[in-house]
């Protein structure tokens, strides 16, 4: 089924843009509370959800309870009304999500083996992944309505380049991705797209107006939401916490600059820590990994943090509290009402958690940092993938 949007800007056009992003945020609505809500009138509500239901935009779900009186029907988003191609890229692998018109999960396929390479067959062969993903959850092309796709580093989501990975030096990756998809393509960063899918996805009594999401895998990243938006900054790339100058440890960050909080608060960094400690003659279940291979894999280590090794679990504890005093900074500054943890490093649950909260609490205001809820991420690895399809949707709604 092919829906027909909305594209122009014209009084009505405006309504029933509210009226999809309404149906987005709250599930479904009734013509009364759509009335109130857009204060339009209730026989030109009646008429524009008569007209998106014709244009498979919208689908009667039916009646609801009340306490007297007759039962109001009730309208929400379509589906069928086509889907949305979710890719986060990684540097070895990525993933793919598959969403409805809803934003339900279809279909979630992680860890396609892959080497992310700045030249055009890495690029085809993400493109001919996608289509493959998409014929096998029994999906045609055509019913694709956009393709969101996410990388580490900085990426302009506005004019659709990455900084971090050429492919060609004229064409944006944006525009070389929809020649070869045939589809409207968004190019977004990583720690972003995973933003914007748990916010979109968080329970509504955790619902906040200003949030920040922190990416702990192998860099750090961070994502903002505020005022209830994604926010970008000038050049689409603001949220980069992980060179944040805030340590003294002399280290060397892959930016080139010395002190960034990434050195100390990162998968790389808690990988370099238990390399150093093995080195010097610490006990360790993963000493004889790392005297077989003379190295150790971030998930060799994430591994043995759930198995509560004492070495990875001391690791995992000094990357919180590192994290913790840079969120503090972070908190002084934006004030949020909920801070999300998500990424690789999350597997600490507690060990990591519990330092983190007390180096906020040591390092922050506490009038301004009182009101801060924390939590873990809640979609965990599918996090980018589901954002990714969420912001093709709604950009191509217009409502972001």
């Amino acid at each position: 089924m092919s829906a027909k949007f909305v594209t122009d800007d014209s009084k009505n056009a405006l309504i029933k843009k509210d009226i999809l992003r309404l149906c987005i945020e709250h599930g479904t609505y009734s013509i009364s509370d759509l009335s109130r809500d857009l204060a339009t009138s209730v026989p030109t509500i009646t008429k524009f959800i008569s007209e998106m239901i014709a244009d498979g935009l919208l689908q009667d779900e039916g009646k609801v309870g009340t306490k007297g009186g007759r039962r109001p029907s009730t309208y929400g988003l379509n589906p069928e009304a086509g889907y949305f191609v979710g890719v986060d890229v990684a540097r070895q692998h990525f993933h793919i999500a598959i969403c409805n018109f809803k934003g339900e999960l279809i279909r979630f396929i992680q860890d396609i083996p892959f080497v992310l390479e700045a030249n055009a067959d890495s690029f085809k062969s993400i493109c001919h992944s996608i289509k493959q993903a998409v014929s096998g959850a029994r999906i045609s092309w055509g019913e694709v309505l956009g393709v969101g796709v996410s990388l580490s580093g900085r990426v302009n989501p506005e004019k659709g380049y990455s900084l971090t990975y050429f492919v060609s030096d004229d064409i944006p990756m944006k525009d070389l991705f929809e020649q070869q998809l045939g589809v409207p393509v968004t190019i977004e960063n990583d720690s972003r797209a995973m933003t914007y899918g748990e916010y979109m996805n968080l329970d509504p009594s955790l619902k906040e107006q200003d949030v920040i999401f922190v990416n702990l895998s192998w860099g750090l990243g961070m994502g903002m939401i505020l005022e209830g938006k994604l926010f970008y900054g000038k050049s689409g790339f603001s949220g980069e916490i992980g060179h944040f100058p805030v340590l003294t440890n002399n280290l060397i960050c892959r930016c080139g600059k010395v002190g960034c909080l990434e050195t100390g608060a990162s998968g790389s960094a808690l990988h370099r820590m238990i390399v150093e400690r093995l080195r010097e003659g610490r006990k360790s279940s993963l000493a004889p990994i790392y005297e077989k291979n003379g190295d150790l894999h971030l998930n060799d280590i994430l591994k043995a943090v759930e198995e509560e090794d004492v070495l990875a679990i001391e690791g995992i504890e000094e990357v919180g509290a590192t994290l913790g005093r840079g969120l503090a900074g972070v908190i002084n500054i934006f004030n949020p009402g909920l801070v999300i943890i998500g990424g690789r490093l999350i597997v600490g649950k507690d060990y990591l958690m519990l330092p983190l909260k007390t180096a906020v609490n040591r390092f922050s205001l506490t009038r301004v940092s009182s009101d801060t809820k924390f939590k873990f991420s809640k979609l965990g690895r599918q996090a980018a993938g589901i954002g990714n399809c969420l912001l093709s949707r709604d950009k191509l709604l217009g409502l972001v």
